[in-house]
């Protein structure tokens, strides 16, 4: 008897969470069904290469920026593991609205959300979006995994049909029916503190959003200029965009050269830097620094290495002083000639 009402009770609990299983499934098979029905955006030389959308990751990542830029940096591998994440989120998002083998793939529900938090928890430009993907996905598959999938699943239907697998003990920790714990309570009150305690952390780190000053690293492109070296006739600096929205780049219409005083020595305009020659760019990562038709574009993430020719300065190329830059909002950034 107290088997049977154990059954019922997590039937009714699969059942109540079917509208969360159904959303929750659509959000991750979703993203293989824009990437590779709706538009194909796994071909790496093409626009939209979801490798590009990944490096927007890396500079504000929490705790795996060292595999994330690895894979920038090995586009043969980063290509690899987009194919292989597009086709996990297929079978995991499927199997849950499906609901076979829930509690198994509410693990992977878990995992991917844990990733998406990491990854890009701090991208979003109005409503800390990814922030919020992340974490409820967290939650959402904490939930699925203690409930299982109720009647309308095919987890309930192997059930139903006193299918031999059914009676295993590992399909109880896999699939659904009732999950052997010994204290229930005290795991899920665990389970709880813990993504509670995920969320309130991520928040405060990527946006303040605990106390403190609350911030959005999505509004304002931020560009860091780094390794300036000068040599007898041209000079070479590093530029890594670390901030801003990653539907579009930084736009640079000017970059100056000057000397301790300020006054500008050299000067590349926005028709000089649309035709910024490529030679003179060395990009590092997936995400590329390219002249645009009226500016030098600098999407999220990218970084690279700028040759600039002083052979047309007049004063001695010692005298530089100073590196600027000027993005088409106005936003300057100054780096010193060491």
């Amino acid at each position: 008897m107290k088997h049977t009402s154990n059954s019922r009770s997590y039937d009714l609990a699969g059942l109540y969470t079917l509208s969360l299983r159904l959303v929750i499934g659509w959000t991750y098979f979703s993203a293989f069904w824009r990437r590779l029905v709706l538009e194909n955006k796994l071909i790496p030389d093409e626009a939209g290469y979801i490798g590009e959308k990944f490096n927007h990751f890396l500079p504000n990542a929490l705790g795996i920026k060292p595999i994330i830029e690895y894979l920038v940096t090995h586009p043969d591998a980063l290509e690899t593991s987009m194919i292989t994440f597009t086709i996990i989120e297929a079978v995991v998002g499927l199997c849950i609205i499906l609901g076979l083998f829930t509690r198994l793939m509410s693990i992977g529900i878990f995992g991917l959300a844990l990733g998406i938090l990491l990854g890009s928890g701090w991208i979003g430009t109005t409503c800390l979006d990814e922030w919020q993907i992340g974490v409820l996905g967290i939650a959402g598959g904490f939930v699925l995994f203690l409930t299982g999938s109720g009647p309308f699943s095919m987890d309930h239907y192997f059930i139903k049909k006193n299918t031999p697998f059914t009676h295993k003990k590992w399909f109880l920790w896999l699939g659904s029916g009732v999950l052997p714990l010994s204290k229930p309570k005290t795991i899920v009150l665990a389970g709880s503190v813990f993504i509670f305690g995920l969320t309130l952390y991520t928040n405060q780190y990527f946006h303040g959003g605990v106390w403190g000053t609350l911030h959005n690293k999505s509004v304002k492109p931020k560009v860091e200029i780094s390794n300036v070296s000068l040599n007898a006739s041209e000079i070479t600096f590093e530029i890594y965009r670390t901030q801003g929205a990653d539907v579009y780049g930084s736009f640079l219409i000017g970059i100056q050269f000057l000397d301790k005083n300020g006054t500008v020595l050299k000067a590349l305009d926005l028709n000089d830097l649309s035709k910024f020659p490529k030679e003179h760019i060395k990009n590092h990562y997936v995400a590329k620094v390219k002249p645009g038709k009226h500016s030098l574009i600098i999407p999220l993430g990218s970084k690279a290495d700028l040759t600039v020719n002083l052979h047309d300065i007049s004063v001695k190329q010692e005298d530089i002083h100073t590196v600027k830059l000027i993005d088409i909002s106005g936003i300057e950034w100054t780096a010193g000639v060491k």
